[in-house]
């Protein structure tokens, strides 16, 4: 247990490692020269950590974004019995576990099965270990430990191994190419936006083909148009927000000022995100393929969803903005009827929509960007009022901070629980 736990936290829970190793061992493996081994590792290290930064900085506005758009309609978040907190600490080593073993079986899987994808996304193993072990917990209370972890990592194996397979023939579409897999738990609402997308526009009509009037050509670039777009979207709701919390957010600023800077900010983590993917893309595309020669044949790398955000950047924006109205529309519709009480996770409503719109673009244009992002708020919505109960005995944050792909698990296991319970 102290070798698993060392495992999980210096390397999968740091892509940088992770994805640095993978870079150096497909380096060795093609014997590259050391100057060329050295570079190579260091630049895909160095990208995933400004893909992360940017990250970082963004995200920060996205949290407050949520606390003022939540005030802004007058929304508390339910009040959770048992805390994710509580129940990290309690079965934390047996969700590590399932991460590891589970992790090791799929290796075996794509090697001995030829399934082609390697699952590098770490940080989502670990999050994905959770949902399994917090569904089976709640499907099965009687579980002894063993068996939790013997069946929560056939079934996180099975998910790594599978996940990338069934999105990949869309993900082809939006980068041209076979070279990387898609390794995110926002894969339905990406599939469906790949399946459907055609169905409402043209990919000729891509989002970075959008003829727009000649004063706001400015939009067209990326930076521009997301600091002008989400400044005005944080301006209309620091007004209707409640004086203290806009206060409390803004600090000594007047509210104008801190919008403005907040909607910059977010500009300036897309843009620098966006640079990183690019480096580390660079890196470890070639370095893969020494992997895939020696290692595991025909083996590809799994990877995070912005990888598809240089493909097609205005598609990430419209994206982000479907899905939060969307998702909007859903919590006051179901607030009025009092069928559930949900917040807007904006980290959620960003990562998996602009995805899913990246792939709705490709075979839709914007439509089936906007599409793309329209599935992800349903997702959200639906899913947050359906599975919060589901978890109350376990960890119900979890249906919060939940990608699409979170909530299908859940729904799975706990739905075979049921099953296998009326039978026995």
């Amino acid at each position: 247990m102290a070798l698993i736990d060392f495992l999980v936290k210096n390397i999968f829970n740091q892509v940088s490692v992770l994805i640095g190793l993978v870079t150096l061992i497909g380096l060795l493996l093609q014997k590259k020269s050391f100057e060329e081994t050295i570079s190579g590792t260091i630049k895909a290290m160095v990208g995933i950590l400004i893909m992360i930064a940017g990250t970082d900085v963004f995200i920060a506005g996205l949290t407050s974004f949520q606390t003022i758009v939540s005030s802004a309609f007058k929304i508390a978040p339910p009040v959770a019995n048992n805390t994710l907190q509580d129940f990290t600490s309690k079965f934390g080593s047996t969700a590590v576990s399932i991460m590891a073993l589970g992790f090791l079986i799929h290796l075996i899987i794509v090697r001995v099965f030829n399934t082609k994808f390697v699952y590098l996304t770490g940080h989502l193993m670990w999050w994905i270990s959770l949902v399994i072990t917090a569904s089976l917990l709640e499907a099965f209370p009687d579980i002894n430990q063993g068996t939790l972890i013997l069946v929560g990592a056939i079934l996180i194996a099975l998910y790594f191994t599978f996940q990338p397979v069934y999105v990949h023939r869309y993900m082809k579409k939006v980068t041209n190419s076979d070279e990387i897999g898609y390794g995110h738990t926002s894969s339905i609402a990406a599939y469906l936006a790949g399946r459907f997308g055609h169905l409402f526009g043209k990919p000729e009509e891509s989002t970075e083909k959008i003829k727009i009037p000649k004063k706001i050509e400015f939009m067209k670039d990326i930076t521009v148009g997301t600091a002008f777009i989400i400044t005005i979207i944080m301006l209309v709701a620091s007004f209707f927000a409640e004086k203290a919390v806009v206060s409390k957010q803004a600090g000594d600023l007047n509210f104008v000022v801190w919008s403005v800077i907040q909607g910059f900010r977010f500009a300036a983590g897309i843009t620098i995100l966006l640079y990183g993917v690019r480096l580390f893309l660079a890196e470890i595309v070639p370095a893969f393929r020494g992997i895939s020669q020696k290692l595991i044949p025909g083996g590809k790398p799994a990877l995070d969803v912005p990888v598809v955000f240089p493909y097609a950047p205005t598609a990430v924006l419209i994206g982000f903005i479907s899905s939060t109205v969307v998702f909007l529309i859903f919590m006051v519709i179901f607030g009025l009827t009092g069928f559930a009480t949900i917040v807007p996770s904006m980290i959620m409503l960003f990562f998996p929509a602009a995805g899913a719109a990246v792939f709705g673009n490709a075979v839709g244009g914007w439509k089936g960007a906007v599409l793309g992002g329209a599935i992800n708020g349903v997702f959200l919505a639906f899913g947050q009022a359906l599975t919060w109960p589901m978890l109350s005995n376990t960890a119900p944050e979890l249906a919060v901070l939940a990608d699409p792909d979170w909530y299908i698990i859940t729904w799975i296991i706990i739905g075979a629980g049921k099953l296998i319970g009326s039978i026995f």
